[in-house]
């Protein structure tokens, strides 16, 4: 097979490097907020404040934005292969992605050598759904994309099922399409699902589909009409169904102490697992963005779309480095050795933190830190394309 021309789609790697910025700000303020980190839910309308509700709000565009793309970017990079090589990449890349939360991404966010806590998140669900599509592509184009739909828009019927507790069938709904987060004792090893698989592996095949109006045939402004029609369709969706308060989302929203809180309320939606009307306020924006950004050019597009042409690179390395400032912080806050929590989170004092500004100030901080080392990793792929390694990073 003669490979097509290789072309980079710019608004791609922008919106991929605006939201692995923003994904950032989640992680840190996991580890350095006082309120709200961790231990609690900053979506919580009976603890939380505005600023920390869009601080985490905010971010909820991240995983279903990487989803989505990651199928953009299979479909694209398929172009250049046969259906059997394809088929082979993701299947590999899909097991490499599956040890690499396993064994890198655990590491750094527990820092526990003897992996007695195992957290499955969106590199697993990105795996597994490179996996499932490394078999769908085989398919015809269309059938990828209803089966994607129908992953995306029906796996919310199933919420309330329940089978029986602890069999083999609970636990494979509750991983594949159910669990809010899924835990299991194996071995003296606790692992915890996060992320369902097959909500996530929807966003990547309707990713993978719409892929498809980024072939160089296509012409570019049907490819503009074609996208703001659907992320406008996907954002009327969810207006609503949210507002009819039945079906889409396993949390219902309802009137609250003022007009502020009721919004928060109707805008709360579900991530774990992803429902139908998260799905639409998230995917909504995003493919509106990538829209209107096509042609976007300056200072800060260059910037952004530096981490965007190196997101694997810049996750492991974003979460090695807030380890890193989890220990300096540890110690300069006054506490030693004595005072290491081994289960689940090393270097975490319970009373540790700083307030919201402080946070983003470390956000931002550790986003320019990274910001040379991902630009000379860009570089570094596109002066040795001939490394086949480098399609794995």
């Amino acid at each position: 097979m003669q490979p097509a021309a290789r072309e980079r789609i710019y608004s791609i790697d922008l919106l991929r490097g605006l939201i692995m910025v923003i994904m950032a700000l989640d992680h840190v303020r996991d580890f350095f907020h006082h309120v709200g980190g961790m231990a609690s839910d900053p979506t919580n309308l009976a603890t939380t404040t505005p600023i920390l509700f869009f601080t985490r709000f905010i971010t909820h565009y991240c995983a279903p934005t990487f989803l989505f793309l990651s199928g953009v970017s299979a479909f694209l990079s398929g172009q250049r292969k046969t259906k059997k090589e394809q088929s082979g990449f993701l299947l590999k890349r899909g097991i490499w992605l599956l040890f690499v939360e396993i064994f890198l991404i655990t590491f750094a966010i527990a820092f526990n050598p003897d992996w007695s806590f195992v957290l499955l998140q969106v590199i697993w669900a990105i795996g597994w759904s490179m996996i499932v599509l490394a078999v769908l592509i085989w398919l015809p184009l269309p059938v990828i994309g209803i089966i994607g739909l129908l992953l995306v828009l029906c796996h919310d019927t199933l919420d309330g099922v329940q089978l029986q507790q602890g069999s083999v069938q609970d636990a494979l709904l509750k991983i594949t399409l159910t669990a809010s987060g899924f835990g299991i004792n194996w071995h003296n090893h606790f692992i915890l699902v996060a992320y369902a698989i097959l909500p996530w592996t929807g966003i990547m095949l309707i990713g993978y589909t719409i892929g498809s109006l980024y072939k160089p045939s296509f012409n570019a402004a049907q490819r503009k009409k074609i996208l703001l029609g659907i992320g406008i369709a996907a954002l009327m969706l969810f207006v609503v169904l949210r507002s009819i308060n039945q079906y889409g989302d396993p949390s219902h929203w309802s009137v609250q102490k003022n007009g502020l809180f009721t919004f928060l309320s109707f805008i709360n939606v579900s991530k774990y697992p992803p429902s139908l009307l998260y799905a639409c306020i998230t995917l909504g924006p995003s493919i509106i963005f990538l829209a209107l950004t096509e042609k976007a050019t300056g200072k800060l597009v260059n910037i952004l779309s530096v981490y965007g042409r190196v997101p694997f690179f810049y996750y492991v390395c974003h979460f090695y480095l807030i380890r890193l400032f989890c220990i300096i912080s540890f110690y300069l806050q006054g506490f030693g050795s004595a005072d290491i929590h081994s289960q689940p989170f090393t270097f975490l004092p319970p009373a540790g933190g700083y307030n919201l500004f402080v946070v983003y100030l470390i956000w931002l901080f550790l986003v320019a830190v990274l910001y040379l080392p991902c630009r000379w990793f860009d570089r570094y792929k596109q002066n040795h394309r001939e490394k086949w390694w480098l399609s794995y990073l």
